[in-house]
């Protein structure tokens, strides 16, 4: 999901946003950041990390237990871990080789879900080269595993060769949906459980990533970019060429299981990513840098009807805001934030009541 402004957001996105990727979005100061507005929607907020870069959290199906990425000592680049909805226990299980991103949990919290590129090298891939602007990088070492919630029974899913990440499960626990570049561009496909049945939902020219079903299964929300200008295309080939994306403007779209009725939910010309379903199905929720201007910018919260109509700007403190997901009963929000950071570029893991 959702890995790509972690300046690395990845919300360094990315997250991307990111999260995101996986990188973090910097934030203006390390200072703490003011609060424009209440949060109206978000009652008894509680960080749950503390230090590095923190992304990702996602519930188990139980709302006991977050999965999640960090970068913290003594690893050198994210790794995923497991903790407590209370903050306690952390602890890693991925290999702690390579880097890891896009974790989450199978909806008996029996098995976990992540990518990771610890087969290409046990060591962590340089970073993009960021002469060339913000860009986030396509790792082609980046395959899915699964494994028990502990780290061990490592099986493989993916093996093409290329980018294969931002993985997610179904609430039913017989698909998964994710992202690949094995057909040449970045596509979203989906596969049985078991890594078999792949078929490519997507065939646009350009990023179609960070794919999540709704509860009921019924709709995949996701972000994407598609280059219209001869320019527009040739620097996105260019890039992708080289491993690189840059997301600079990601806008939401939803569609069938079936790749069918896709469209496009947000139209605001920002950098949009790592939106997720409200627990009734009927909403979107998601992080922009919408209004920003210089840079990645400040990113928040966003809440918005299917239809696209009624949108509503959820958390209001400058920095990064990003990687937003409701517990499985709806009275949880667990995102990733810039607040509270000691140093630029801290990103920790918060969770919150969330108020109707």
């Amino acid at each position: 999901m959702k890995t790509f402004l972690l300046s690395v957001l990845l919300v360094g996105m990315f997250i991307l946003i990111v999260a995101a990727e996986q990188q973090t979005a910097p934030r203006s100061t390390p200072e703490q950041p003011a609060q424009t507005q209440p949060e109206k929607h978000l009652r008894n907020i509680k960080q749950l990390t503390s230090g590095g870069q923190n992304a990702e959290a996602y519930f188990s199906a139980d709302g006991k237990k977050l999965i999640f990425q960090s970068t913290r000592e003594p690893v050198k680049c994210d790794q995923i871990f497991v903790m407590n909805t209370d903050g306690r226990n952390q602890h890693m299980v991925s290999t702690g080789k390579g880097r890891t991103t896009c974790s989450f949990w199978y909806p008996d919290s029996k098995r976990i879900l992540y990518a990771s590129t610890h087969l290409g090298s046990p060591d962590c891939p340089p970073k993009p080269d960021y002469s060339k602007g913000y860009v986030w990088a396509i790792y082609p070492s980046f395959d899915i595993f699964t494994a028990n919630p502990d780290g061990s029974d490592l099986k493989q899913l993916t093996k093409e060769p290329g980018y294969d990440a931002e993985a997610v499960i179904s609430s039913d626990g017989k698909k998964i949906v994710f992202t690949s570049i094995r057909n040449g561009d970045l596509d979203i496909y989906t596969m049985d459980a078991d890594g078999s049945n792949v078929k490519q939902l997507t065939h646009e020219l350009g990023y179609d990533g960070g794919p999540t079903f709704s509860p009921d299964g019924k709709l995949i929300v996701y972000r994407a970019h598609h280059p219209k200008t001869e320019q527009e295309i040739k620097d996105y080939k260019d890039l992708l060429a080289q491993n690189l994306i840059r997301p600079t403007y990601l806008e939401i779209w939803t569609m069938k299981p079936d790749g069918s009725d896709k469209r496009q939910i947000t139209d605001l010309g920002a950098a949009s990513f790592a939106p997720a379903f409200y627990p009734d199905g009927k909403h979107i929720i998601f992080s922009s840098n919408v209004g920003s201007t210089g840079g990645m910018g400040n990113f928040e919260l966003y809440g918005v009807d299917l239809d696209g109509k009624n949108l509503e700007r959820l958390t209001f403190t400058d920095g990064f805001d990003g990687f937003p997901m409701f517990s499985p009963d709806g009275k949880k929000l667990v995102w990733i934030s810039g607040r509270n950071g000691k140093v630029p570029h801290e990103t920790n893991v918060f969770i919150a009541d969330w108020v109707p």
